[in-house]
């Protein structure tokens, strides 16, 4: 059996279902959800042009509002990747 491989950015796990991709793994303290609120064809591809960006805690202790730590909208997904490598390895360092 193939072992499944996982795509990775910046030393973390991204995986994809639908319009929302999770960066990071849940075996920390501190995930980010990213969803795409709207997006636009370009030639044969479809480029996002809104994606909202959640830091959240993982702990299943909490209820989903409580788990946001932090959030914003960005206008493309190379943004919205920048922000959440950002937040991501600050929260993961104690440096939030």
């Amino acid at each position: 059996m193939a072992e499944e491989k996982v795509l990775m950015y910046d030393g973390h796990p991204l995986r994809r279902a639908d319009n929302l991709i999770y960066y990071g793994s849940m075996a920390d303290k501190y995930i980010v959800m990213m969803q795409v609120l709207a997006s636009e064809p370009l030639k044969d591809i479809t480029l996002a042009k809104r994606v909202s960006i959640q830091l959240q805690l993982t702990s299943p202790n909490l209820k989903s509002r409580d788990r946001v730590v932090r959030s914003t909208e960005k206008g493309s997904l190379a943004e919205a990747m920048e922000f959440a490598s950002i937040w991501l390895n600050r929260a993961l360092s104690g440096k939030m």
